[in-house]
Order: structure tokens, then sequence, then C-alpha cells
């Protein structure tokens, strides 16, 4: 009987908040409103569990995404604070999914592989590839699998940029399919994001949150 494949967690708190999206990652396809079709992983089998999980970086949109018509991505501060509470949501996958999931994220062509624990052992790791989320984060144990994440390795602070109302939605809904959050709820997590506060897409929140 073959042995089966070692399963990690995939923790998120952009727009794979929302299982639909995420799951074009693992079969491939195209998000609602987006510019992108992913080729998906080798494995296509969708993840049997998911949870929430609370990451302490702080939540920030910056640079200009293609994906969504030119609106910035959700980004995490890598220097931790346990004051901080990012809403995120992890799915348990293999360690290849998770491999291929990478290598769809920073649109890498050809071989790909990560030693997941020289991740483990050193908290993290820096890919240095200039890829949008070059670094991935070991975020501890859950059920005896490891939990990782993935940011850019530094703080974009000079490339903030609202996120698109499309890419902003997604966040809202996959909040409402993990959190069941009420409308206010939403809107006071999300209205003071560096990327949100004080430009034109904070007064778009509540109209976004009740469509």
């Amino acid at each position: 009987m073959p042995q089966e494949e070692s399963k990690v967690w995939y923790a998120c708190y952009g727009s794979n908040l929302l299982k639909e999206r995420f799951s074009c990652y693992i079969s491939g396809g195209r998000p609602a409103n987006a510019k992108r079709v992913y080729p998906g992983c080798t494995n296509k089998t969708l993840p049997k569990k998911s949870k929430s999980i609370t990451i302490n970086g702080e939540l920030y949109f910056a640079k200009s995404s293609e994906t969504w018509s030119g609106g910035g991505a959700g980004f995490i501060r890598s220097s931790f604070d346990k004051s901080i509470e990012t809403l995120g949501r992890m799915y348990l996958i293999t360690q290849q999914q998770f491999v291929d999931l990478v290598q769809q994220e920073i649109k890498l062509e050809g071989d790909f592989d990560i030693d997941l624990q020289q991740v483990i052992k050193n908290r993290s790791l820096d890919m240095k590839n200039n890829s949008w989320y070059g670094k991935i984060i070991y975020l501890g144990e859950d059920e005896d699998s490891p939990i990782f994440t993935f940011t850019n390795e530094d703080y974009l602070k000079d490339e903030i940029n609202p996120p698109h109302e499309f890419y902003l939605k997604i966040i809202i809904d996959g909040l409402k399919e993990t959190y069941q959050m009420s409308d206010n709820e939403i809107e006071a997590y999300l209205k003071n994001k560096e990327g949100i506060k004080g430009v034109p897409i904070e007064d778009k929140l509540p109209e976004l949150i009740k469509s």
C-alpha cells in the first residue's frame, strides 16, 4: 500500500480566504473577475479540511496586480507582533501541492522545489527570486502538520496601493465564509488597513460588504 504523502497547512489572509478562489490554485482555472488562468497543481485533489487561523503580521495592500486590473495585492508584514491579529484561513494540502501553489504564486517556470524542513528549522525562508511572495514563514503546527504562509521579504511601504473592488469583494466573501462575521465587523476589520484607510475604496466598503 503506497505511503500517504505528508500534509501541510497553507495559511492565507487575502483572496484565498474564499474557498472557491483558492480551488483555482489546486484544480486550475480563472477566478471570477480575474485576468489570469491558473494551471493548478499536479495533484488536483481539493483539501478536505480547512479552519481559521490568526496571523500576527499586519495585513496591507501594495503593488499593482495585472491579475486584478492594477489594484493592490494583499501582503502581511513579516515583523510579527502578538498584538496584531490578521484573520486567516488554512487549508490542509500535500507538501507537493504547497510547492506547486508557491510556484504558481511566484510565476516561476521549470523545476522548482522548497526544502520545507529547512523553513521549519530557520522559521522562514527568503527565496531571493525577486517575486512578490518570496518569503515563506513557518507558523507552527496544528494536528501534527506544519503551517506555512508567504509574503514579501520587505514591508512595501513605498508601494502601498488600494485593492481593486473585485479583489476586495473576494476577501470580504472569504471573511464571511470563514468567520461568519457581521457587516459591521468586516468593515471595522478592513477600514484601517494600509491601502484602504483614507482612500476612496474605504468609502465603498459598506456597499461592497452588503452586495
